[in-house]
C-alpha cells in the first residue's frame, strides 16, 4: 500500500523559490543588456560578445517560461490538494456524524 503525502507548505516555499529564480533570471539578463560589445575591444571579441549575448537572453527567457510553466502547475496542485484534503476530512467527518 502506498501513501501519497504532500505539504502544501513545502509547495508555497517551492514556488517562492521559483519566484526568486525568476527574479535572478531578469536581473541577470538586465545586467547583461547594460554591457555593450562594442565597449569591449576588438572586433572578433566585440562580435564573441553580440554571439553570447543573443544566445544568453534566448536561453534565460527559455528557461523562464519554462520556471514559469512548473510555477503554475505547483500552484495548481497546491490547490488541489488542499481542496482534496478538506473533502477528504469532510467526508470522515460526515461519516463519523460529525465528531472531531
Amino acid at each position: 500500500m502506498t501513501f501519497l503525502r504532500v505539504d502544501i507548505d513545502q509547495l508555497t516555499r517551492f514556488a517562492r523559490a521559483l519566484d526568486s529564480s525568476l527574479l535572478s533570471l531578469r536581473e541577470a539578463r538586465s545586467a547583461l543588456d547594460h554591457v555593450r560589445a562594442d565597449q569591449l575591444g576588438t572586433a572578433d571579441l566585440d562580435a564573441a560578445c553580440d554571439g553570447f549575448q543573443e544566445r544568453w537572453a534566448y536561453g534565460t527567457r527559455e528557461l523562464a517560461k519554462r520556471v514559469k510553466t512548473v510555477r503554475q502547475g505547483v500552484d495548481t496542485s497546491a490547490v488541489e490538494h488542499a481542496e482534496l484534503d478538506a473533502a477528504i476530512r469532510a467526508a470522515f467527518l460526515k461519516a463519523g456524524g460529525g465528531r472531531t
